[in-house]
């Protein structure tokens, strides 16, 4: 696995960052106005967004291939690339479609089969992991490289400042001050195939499922039972129980309302002794929308390993409502026999990934 983000792009490097409670966000400058200048860039933005997402897949995929072992070329290696509206926004005017960037990086690479690309908005990364399983589990592929890569841009900033989702502050997911999510950008990207291999792993990814809230295009059911669904579902793909479940990734995007739709989802389905600590990175990365959910799932999998969980970066002030323990204000030691990484997307999109240590 491999990624690159707004705090570096080495795993142990920027996993430290996380640690030590750092945050990628700054000023960037934008010709117009918004609710905030803040956002989370992880390249130089004078690049041509369409530029900066190609070449930020790209180097991505390498390392990720390069730590198992695989070329970028090898026939049984299968693509499955993810973003949300990538550079599409701010380069309509070429009239391409929104598939090409992910035709551009599979032709640059040298890859033996076309890719598999996806674009169910914040899910996109994660739901690229879900269909990397399933066609492994299927038999139609022996080995697939799936994740996302999304990169920040002028008229994606403008929209979510329209659209008020824009934080007038700071990303502080959880907290009774949040206020709305900050842009960053990256990719993630994870090498899966099958356990039965025997090959050494950072994980095993045991268990994915998936709903829609059906609300509407950029409005969540903040009663959280599409959600709610979702990790039921990868529980059961998975074969585990609940009381497993020691960790959870959050999605975390710091509005009013992700927050409300994670508190009643987690709320209604945990409950008891056991109960789950919870942590977040938008924070610290921006929120990486097609890329989050591969990033979030890396973060997810560096914990397991360690058995540290990061802070969560700007958290002072718990939401009273919010039952589950959260990591605030240090790392805080976890040994999870199993994780949890869900991501809410625009469009109702929900997914959720189980983890077991290797």
């Amino acid at each position: 696995m491999a990624w690159l983000t707004a705090l570096g792009d080495g795993l142990d490097s920027v996993w430290q960052a996380l640690l030590d409670g750092k945050t990628g966000m700054r000023p960037v400058a934008y010709a117009g106005r918004l609710r905030n200048m803040l956002a989370a860039p992880a390249m130089d933005q004078e690049i041509p967004p369409s530029v900066r997402l190609v070449k930020i897949a790209c180097t991505t995929i390498r390392r990720a291939l390069a730590s198992a072992n695989r070329e970028p070329g090898d026939p049984e290696v299968q693509f499955i690339l993810s973003t949300s509206l990538g550079a599409y926004l701010d380069d309509a005017a070429s009239r391409t479609p929104l598939s090409s960037w992910a035709t551009n990086v599979a032709r640059e690479l040298g890859a033996a089969k076309a890719p598999i690309v996806i674009s169910t908005a914040c899910s996109s990364g994660a739901d690229a992991i879900l269909v990397g399983a399933e066609l492994i589990r299927s038999g139609a592929a022996k080995c697939c490289v799936c994740g996302g890569a999304d990169v920040l841009t002028p008229n994606k900033r403008l929209a979510h400042s329209a659209l008020g989702t824009m934080s007038l502050t700071h990303l502080r997911a959880f907290d009774v001050r949040h206020d709305g999510t900050l842009l960053g950008e990256g990719a993630g990207f994870i090498v899966l195939e099958s356990a039965a291999q025997g090959k050494p792993c950072h994980a095993i990814l045991s268990g994915a499922g998936s709903g829609n809230d059906a609300s509407g295009m950029t409005v969540a059911d903040i009663t959280g039972l599409s959600a709610g669904y979702a990790m039921q579902r990868s529980l059961a793909d998975a074969g585990l129980p609940l009381s497993a479940i020691g960790l959870i990734n959050a999605h975390g995007s710091g509005t009013v309302m992700n927050d409300a739709t994670e508190t009643n989802a987690f709320t209604s389905l945990f409950s008891g002794a056991s109960l789950p600590l919870v942590f977040a990175t938008k924070g610290n990365f921006g929120h990486t929308l097609g890329a989050t959910g591969a990033i979030e799932a890396i973060t997810l999998i560096l914990a397991m390993r360690d058995g540290r969980v990061p802070p969560i970066y700007g958290l002072e002030e718990p939401l009273p409502e919010f039952s589950l323990p959260l990591a605030i204000s240090q790392p805080v030691s976890c040994a999870p026999r199993a994780a949890l990484s869900l991501t809410l997307g625009f469009g109702g999109f929900d997914t959720s990934l189980v983890f077991e240590a290797a």
